[in-house]
């Protein structure tokens, strides 16, 4: 039988405070979504300032991460390259860039999503946050 890590509430806690820091220090309004590695939401805060769409393609940003084990800007760049039947792939709908899977030892132990701003700008937020507990 294998072992696994999991993400904790106070490890889901810095992960959302990386990346509100970072978030903060420029300042962009960005909604944050956490979830564990099958996609499950763990939490979601959106800043002041951020529309409300934001809420929703966060959490299928931190989704699609998760469940196709890469950054979200891959299946992005995958359907602007022109695969676009990519788009019918059932249950990942974050198809944008700003998903960041989280790994523990290799292990993707789940995903950060971000939206509010361009493109680069969410995934560095993402990145932010997923780099908070310091392994990979």
């Amino acid at each position: 039988m294998h072992t696994k890590a999991i993400l904790t509430r106070d490890d889901v806690a810095r992960i959302l405070a990386a990346a509100r820091a970072e978030a903060g220090a420029h300042p962009w309004a960005v909604s944050i979504a956490v979830v564990d590695d099958g996609g499950h939401p763990l939490a979601l805060e959106r800043l002041d300032g951020c529309a409300p769409i934001g809420a929703y393609i966060c959490m299928e940003k931190a989704r699609t991460a998760a469940l196709g084990r890469r950054e979200s800007q891959g299946y992005e760049d995958m359907i602007n390259g022109g695969r676009t039947a990519f788009l019918s792939v059932p249950r990942l709908s974050g198809l944008l860039t700003g998903g960041i899977p989280i790994l523990v030892d290799g292990q993707v132990v789940g995903a950060i999503g971000v939206s509010g701003v361009q493109p680069d700008q969410d995934a560095q937020v993402a990145r932010a946050g997923a780099a908070a507990l310091g392994r990979s």
